[in-house]
């Protein structure tokens, strides 16, 4: 009898080590099924907060459309600083958040991809020969020269010139001694080639030659992309009041003549080229009938940098718009982030 009661108190030990054993490994799944139902419906609400955010940005791109055709249905063939678009950065309140944007002109820089244009009166076979004829490529090298950067003499300005002029045509030949082509690039510790095309951004010339990040750091306020585009045309009438220095390597003048010119634009531009080309300002600079083709009036390509926070989510984007005939925009080109 005394067997029977140890066995039976022994059994019940064994029982209740068991029931509290299962009831420990349901409270370790419970909570495990809790957490990652937790984190599934946090990971659920941000990408609803991405999305939201998302959408709001999109919506400023939208916005710029309306924005950019309502601004040239009263000056259709002037661009200047005095229409709406040309606010600068603009922040809206919207709910549980906010949309910042800014319109920029990409005719009031140089665009890069400009270098890749061949010189007037040429042909393939004599692109490599007078490619330092192309007006772009004599404004970057007179910008870069003009930035007075330390360590950056003319010969460095040239080279600088010649590897861009590489990056972007569609040959593999070596322009002078300061070009660099497949070759050059496919030595380096991590290899590549050289594009043979069009930047997609101004950040592409980090792995062009020559190209330092003080240079680059330096160009950025002054040069811009336009994709797929070998257009030249600056807008005088947008050019940055307070940064001459672009339109001093355009006309090739003094710091103090290109201010000069700017400040003698009034508010709202120049109507025609040739109220400005009649400017007593730009009469005085030498060489300047050699120059004029460089510079309109009007703009048709731009750019929208916007960001959109919605619920602690962020999204930025860029966004290049063309207009055609004052009446249609086109986005030809957008680039997730912040440059």
């Amino acid at each position: 009898m005394i067997i029977f009661t140890l066995s039976f108190q022994k059994q019940r030990g064994v029982a209740l080590i068991t029931v509290m054993l299962i009831v420990a490994m349901c409270v370790v799944i419970a909570s495990q099924m809790t957490n990652r139902l937790q984190i599934q419906m946090q990971r659920t609400t941000n990408i609803n907060s991405n999305q939201q955010a998302y959408w709001y940005a999109m919506g400023a791109e939208a916005f710029t459309k309306r924005v950019l055709i309502t601004a040239f249905k009263g000056d259709e063939n002037v661009t200047h600083l005095g229409q709406t678009w040309a606010q600068g950065e603009t922040t809206y309140p919207v709910d549980f958040g906010e949309i910042t944007g800014e319109i920029i002109d990409l005719q009031s820089c140089l665009n890069l991809n400009a270098l890749r244009a061949l010189p007037d009166n040429s042909n393939n076979n004599t692109q490599k020969v007078s490619q330092t004829k192309v007006p772009a490529r004599l404004a970057l090298e007179s910008l870069i020269i003009n930035l007075e950067l330390e360590g950056v003499s003319q010969f460095e300005a040239e080279s600088m010139a010649d590897a861009l002029s590489d990056w972007l045509d569609e040959d593999s030949r070596i322009s002078s001694a300061g070009g660099a082509e497949d070759d050059d690039y496919a030595s380096r510790e991590f290899p590549y080639l050289a594009a043979n095309n069009y930047l997609a951004n101004v950040n592409e010339l980090r792995i062009v030659e020559h190209f330092t990040p003080e240079v680059i750091h330096a160009l950025m306020p002054y040069v811009c992309v336009i994709p797929n585009s070998e257009q030249h045309k600056i807008n005088i009438n947008t050019l940055d009041a307070e940064q001459p220095a672009l339109l001093e390597a355009l006309l090739g003048s003094t710091l103090d003549e290109a201010q000069e010119i700017l400040n003698a634009r009034g508010e709202e531009g120049f109507e025609t080229k040739e109220e400005f080309f009649n400017l007593p300002e730009v009469g005085r600079i030498k060489d300047f009938d050699n120059r004029k083709d460089q510079f309109v009036v009007d703009s048709e390509y731009f750019t929208l940098k916007a960001s959109a926070n919605f619920n602690d989510s962020f999204f930025a984007f860029n966004s290049v718009m063309k207009i055609t005939n004052n009446k249609y925009v086109d986005v030809i080109s957008r680039t997730i982030g912040r440059n």
